[in-house]
């Protein structure tokens, strides 16, 4: 395999072969390290994009029946503050 200059980087192209035995295809996200004294390149998927999107979902709560966002009385109330936050404010006026 060839070093290639990709824009401000370096790219090697892979042989099919390799592309079949990795079981890897155009837009996969993986993440490549070198390991070992011999510095032997060892790939694998980069789950970290998968992750944080299931932290994510683990974060969705159900709101109650009927909810109707209103913008302009979210705009009213100014911007967010958490619970703590806003006990701090409140005590220190």
């Amino acid at each position: 395999m060839k070093v290639a200059k990709w824009g401000n980087s370096l790219a090697i192209r892979l042989p099919a072969s390799l592309v079949a035995e990795l079981n890897i295809s155009e837009g996969d996200d993986i993440e490549i390290v070198a390991r070992g004294e011999e510095k032997r390149l060892e790939v694998s998927p980069d789950e970290r994009r998968k992750e944080a999107l299931e932290r994510m979902r683990k974060l969705r709560f159900k709101l109650p029946p009927g909810y109707k966002f209103d913008r302009e009385e979210a705009n009213a109330r100014g911007p967010y503050k958490p619970a703590d936050q806003a006990k701090r404010g409140a005590a220190a006026d």
